[in-house]
């Protein structure tokens, strides 16, 4: 994976942006030496939250296991407003 000053990118963003974009090159952002940012091709993002859906759903299936069999219970709404659950 490519590094890159987050500068550079911006003063060659058409360029940097086709490589990404029609090469499927992946660059890391940086700033002073420490990584902020990456570009990513589009697909690649689709295959992320593709995993992370799938880590959301075993996630809950689980807990609704756990629930059913009794081994936890749900959390009431009170609680889970006190602390930050709630949408």
């Amino acid at each position: 994976m490519a590094r890159m000053a987050a500068s550079k990118a911006r003063q060659d963003f058409s360029e940097t942006l086709n490589q990404v974009a029609y090469k499927g090159k992946r660059i890391v952002l940086h700033r002073r030496g420490k990584d902020v940012a990456a570009l990513v091709p589009v697909e690649d993002l689709a295959l992320i939250e593709k995993i992370e859906d799938r880590i959301d759903l075993e996630e809950a299936e689980k807990i609704l296991a756990d629930m059913e069999s009794g081994r936890s219970s749900p959390i009431p709404w009170t609680r889970s407003k006190r602390i930050g659950l709630e949408p």
